[in-house]
């Protein structure tokens, strides 16, 4: 009987450490999501950030959505991943004194990857679209663009609005995974709306004439209007959400500031508005969009 009394006890006991256990580390969880680093300096968060890779800023980004990011070609062809997001992603990784570490995939894969908390940042032309903020969270605007809707040079005379576009019998494009998509089920619900993967698809969709019509973020469309005269902006898609944001992992609080912070001093100090003039200038030349072949080389198209 003695026995079996101590060793019920001994049980007893070890629930209760593991309860106790189980508590601190609740009560740590808690702490930890209680602290507020809104009034801490870059130095400050530099010391509480912890990323997926240590010493390593990783970021996901869908290179088919110049001047966001794209790849820039020389002479010989061979690419060099460029654009705004990619110069601020690397200005971030500086100011954090963290290698960056960009990971190329398509346009859905960022969000996933993101969700998946195997990157920290995300930036790929994001609109903070509060459907996503359960995979990440968002920092404040970096830049502001808008929406537009989009036809070739041969449909124009057609396709001179949503309104006309909304109808059976016309195929229109979006990107998937993206808010185009939802932009396209609310002006043209009636027509029927064609998803692909990469941006670069459905130009070329465009321009072949097998899309009427598409999608597409305003700054985008203008540089591939730069490289396909054909493409032909219809008109401004109204959306409340006019702008771009980082997408940051759900569980670094701390880097989310540190990337707000960064961002604030961008803006102020005009070095943003240099990423974007820069990135225009690149994508107006020699470009290619999209993922590279298993050789790191542009396929051919």
């Amino acid at each position: 009987m003695k026995k079996l009394i101590a060793l019920l006890l001994a049980v007893m006991m070890v629930a209760s450490l593991a309860a106790c256990g189980n508590q601190n580390d609740a009560a740590s969880k808690d702490a930890e999501e209680a602290v507020d680093y809104s009034d801490m300096t870059l130095e400050e968060l530099k010391a509480e950030i912890k990323t997926v890779n240590e010493g390593k800023l990783t970021v996901a980004t869908s290179p088919d959505f110049a001047p966001y990011e794209f790849y820039a070609l020389d002479d010989n062809n061979d690419p060099t991943l460029a654009g705004f997001d990619v110069a601020l992603a690397q200005y971030i990784a500086d100011q954090l004194d963290l290698e960056l570490e960009i990971i190329p995939m398509d346009f859905d894969g960022t969000i996933s990857e993101l969700g998946n908390k195997t990157v920290d940042l995300a930036l790929a032309g994001y609109s903070p679209d509060p459907e996503r903020e359960s995979l990440m969270n968002f920092s404040d605007l970096y830049y502001k663009g808008g929406q537009s809707f989009v036809t070739s040079n041969a449909k124009a005379a057609e396709m001179t609005s949503m309104e006309v576009a909304n109808n059976a019998k016309y195929q229109i494009g979006a990107q998937v995974g993206s808010i185009q998509v939802d932009l396209a089920n609310e002006n043209t619900p009636d027509a029927d709306i064609v998803e692909l993967t990469k941006v670069t698809d459905i130009i070329a969709e465009l321009l072949a004439g097998t899309l009427d019509g598409a999608f597409i973020e305003t700054a985008v469309a203008e540089s591939y209007q730069k490289n396909y005269p054909d493409l032909k902006i219809v008109c401004d898609v109204p959306y409340d959400q006019e702008g771009s944001a980082v997408g940051v992992n759900k569980d670094n609080a701390a880097l989310l500031a540190a990337v707000n912070l960064i961002i604030a001093q961008v803006l102020e100090d005009g070095t943003m508005d240099q990423f974007v003039a820069d990135a225009n200038e690149l994508a107006s030349g020699n470009v290619y969009e999209g993922l590279l072949d298993a050789n790191g080389k542009a396929a051919e198209n």
